[in-house]
């Protein structure tokens, strides 16, 4: 299980909703099992479909979560229209076994976040408790 706190949720939702239709992406951040920061990227791709870090952006937020003494834990990107499940390509992506990957989805009135573990193609979706 993450816990992650409602404020966070609430920011990634924002994100999402603010570049709709490109899917929105950044990393979540926190320490031991909870995710406190969120940290929004820029995506390249400038795309509806798929999403590519900034890599000066992101090596920004590497060096801002080491320096305030938290880790990384998850990456997040939107899925614009469809639903919040890892698609092919964010399987074949998932290169990083040790953080989770958070989906957004605005296909439905209300948005849906889910979280998963991808390791070496195997998806498993992540309890996410959701706390204040």
């Amino acid at each position: 299980m993450i816990k992650i706190r409602q404020k966070i949720v609430d920011q990634i939702i924002l994100h999402a909703q603010k570049v709709y239709p490109i899917e929105a992406c950044g990393y979540l951040a926190g320490n031991s099992d909870t995710i406190t920061q969120s940290y929004e990227i820029r995506n390249v791709d400038n795309s509806e479909e798929h999403f590519s870090f900034d890599p000066e952006e992101q090596f920004t937020v590497v060096r801002k979560v080491r320096e305030a003494g938290i880790g990384i834990m998850a990456n997040y990107h939107s899925h614009p229209k469809s639903p919040a499940r890892p698609s092919e390509e964010d399987i074949r992506m998932a290169y990083d076994p040790d953080i989770l990957y958070f989906i957004i989805s605005l296909a439905d009135k209300t948005p849906h976040i889910k979280a998963y573990n991808i390791q070496k193609s195997k998806v498993e979706e992540e309890t996410i408790q959701i706390i204040n």
